[in-house]
């Protein structure tokens, strides 16, 4: 089982201190190098505990950093090299738009319960949408990155550590929860078309709900392999793994462990959404995909019907909206022949140019 350069795993972070640690970490290496001004915003009082645990985490490592104090203070000023001015709340910025945003480096935004002292600020769509980095903070004993606009994404081991920790606390629960959509896998499965014989890859498979059917879609002649970022996840899908004769590999998109051309149908089930770069991974995807091998991107809930769920609109930017999707995959080696966002279930099918 591949390792992956992580510095904690997953597994292992499991104290709420361990776990505030490694966020940080994460965090500060995702800010630029050089003098910069960041701002936190968000749920109020996590936004402040957020700020103040990023002020003591960068100075612990070597990089000078700057409390702002008082509403009518400003990012720019003469600050030392490389340091760091940091101002937490929504006083710092007359309004929630990109333009409003381009005073400040890093606009760090927390994701927080709404409550009498943060109705203004955790429950503003477009606040977020401005953000450069979001925190979720709706546990307080675990804090997850959930997004780092495109600019900062490559900065640092983020991806590897904040997706593990948003998995693996709820690998356990996730078939009690979502078990029922086994039967939109199925569907979904069938109707990409996959060839018997052939060499199938779940890409985040998670619990391993996609397995039967791509046994079935392969047949006994071929090969169905689930692979996923998060340890806990697997060890969930174990026993279907078994059952169907899947094997299991511990894998990053973004590099995986197969050799050119080596596979015939890729499924994929909310992935996509999860990468920090979406053509990168895309194109990851194409390098292990045979000539005329295809890409099915799924979920058992449509965009619309999602984004409800996790209390946000739709932007006409986001990596699955027609447009964007059409012009990742035309970029990175696939021919998208099928777009279908409905109610219940997102599908897309690509086929390997």
């Amino acid at each position: 089982m591949p390792s992956l350069d992580t510095p904690i795993p997953a597994s292992v972070a499991t104290s709420a201190t361990r776990r505030w640690d490694e966020m940080l970490r994460s965090l500060a290496a995702l800010l630029p190098a050089g003098p910069a001004a960041v701002l936190v915003e968000g749920g109020a009082e996590r936004a402040a505990a957020l700020a103040a645990r990023l002020a003591a985490t960068l100075t612990a490592t070597g990089r000078a950093c700057v409390r702002l104090t008082g509403d009518d203070a400003r990012p720019g000023g003469d600050v030392g090299e490389g340091t760091v001015r940091l101002a937490e709340g929504s006083g710092w910025r007359a309004g929630r738009s990109r333009d409003a945003a381009r005073a400040w480096d890093v606009v760090i935004w927390v994701r927080a319960p709404v409550g009498p002292g943060d109705l203004d600020s955790s429950g503003d769509q477009a606040g977020e949408d401005a953000a450069d980095i979001v925190v979720d903070m709706h546990d307080p004993d675990w804090p997850v990155i959930r997004r780092v606009a495109g600019r900062l994404a490559a900065r640092g081991p983020w991806y590897l550590t904040e997706t593990r920790a948003f998995f693996s606390c709820r690998a356990a629960t996730w078939n009690t929860r979502f078990g029922d959509d086994m039967p939109a896998y199925t569907a979904a499965v069938a109707r990409a078309g996959i060839p018997a014989g052939g060499v199938a890859i779940d890409i985040g498979c998670g619990t391993g709900r996609a397995l039967p059917a791509l046994r079935q879609a392969v047949g006994p002649d071929g090969a169905v392999i689930a692979a996923d970022l998060t340890p806990e996840m697997l060890d969930q899908a174990r026993p279907v793994s078994r059952a169907t004769d899947a094997a299991l590999v511990l894998a990053d998109a973004r590099r995986l462990p197969f050799a050119d051309a080596s596979a015939d149908a890729l499924f994929a089930a909310g992935l996509v959404n999860h990468l920090p770069d979406t053509e990168g991974g895309l194109r990851e995807l194409a390098r292990v995909t045979r000539p005329g091998g295809l890409l099915v991107l799924f979920h058992p809930s449509g965009r619309a019907a999602l984004a409800a769920r996790h209390g946000r609109a739709l932007t006409p930017d986001e990596p699955l909206a027609d447009g964007p999707l059409r012009s990742s995959t035309t970029a990175t080696g696939w021919r998208l022949t099928t777009y279908d966002d409905a109610a219940d279930r997102f599908f897309a099918l690509a086929v390997r140019e």
